[in-house]
């Protein structure tokens, strides 16, 4: 059984799938670290009775900030790190301390559109798919080896919130379902690629 901490800035929606998820998989949500005060995914993990931390990351280095993080991770014995919403850049030294136990969802179908406003570009683009991916982290943004992906069709009256909206229905059953093959062993990150057997 696998140790999960999850980071999260937000409404806490795909923290809410993977707490879900949780009752017939392989790890177990030890602990969830916010970097927001009243971010609404505190309250999820609150109502599921798990331990919960802020970390304010204003007023601190980018390094100092990340370790605060590992330790209190380190402290819960976490095994599998996931981001789900988490709205900071995480520093190089964090990414390669937990290489290969850290996981990110993002909004596109990487390796199209990494950063942020998403869906605003995958419109203006006229891309006829969009969708979303589970990506091992390393220090370069939304560049880590893909772990599953799911597509959805971009219609033509798709406004950024619309289309926001179907991928989030896509997000929410892809992400527990990378992270069980992370916690099962079916799926490594080795020389840069991700592995599965």
């Amino acid at each position: 059984m696998k140790k999960v901490g999850v980071l999260i800035s937000g409404r806490g929606r795909n923290l809410g799938a993977l707490i879900s998820a949780q009752m017939d998989a392989p790890y177990r949500i030890a602990l969830v670290i916010s970097n927001i005060a009243d971010a609404g995914g505190l309250e999820r993990a609150t109502d599921a009775g798990i331990p919960s931390l802020v970390i304010p990351h204003k007023g601190k280095s980018r390094d100092a900030f990340d370790a605060e993080m590992d330790a209190a991770l380190r402290a819960a014995g976490i095994d599998i790190v996931c981001l789900a919403g988490f709205m900071r850049i995480l520093s190089d030294s964090f990414a390669r301390a937990w290489e290969g136990r850290l996981i990110n969802i993002h909004p596109s179908l990487l390796p199209a559109y990494k950063g942020i406003k998403v869906h605003e570009r995958v419109i203006e683009a006229g891309e006829a798919q969009s969708g979303a991916s589970v990506h091992f982290v390393v220090p370069e943004l939304d560049a880590g080896p893909v772990i599953a992906q799911a597509s959805v069709p971009v219609r033509p009256d798709d406004s950024p919130e619309s289309l926001a909206t179907r991928v989030l229905d896509v997000e929410l059953k892809l992400y527990p379902a990378a992270l069980r093959l992370l916690a099962e062993g079916r799926v490594r990150l080795e020389k840069g690629l991700a592995v599965f057997d």
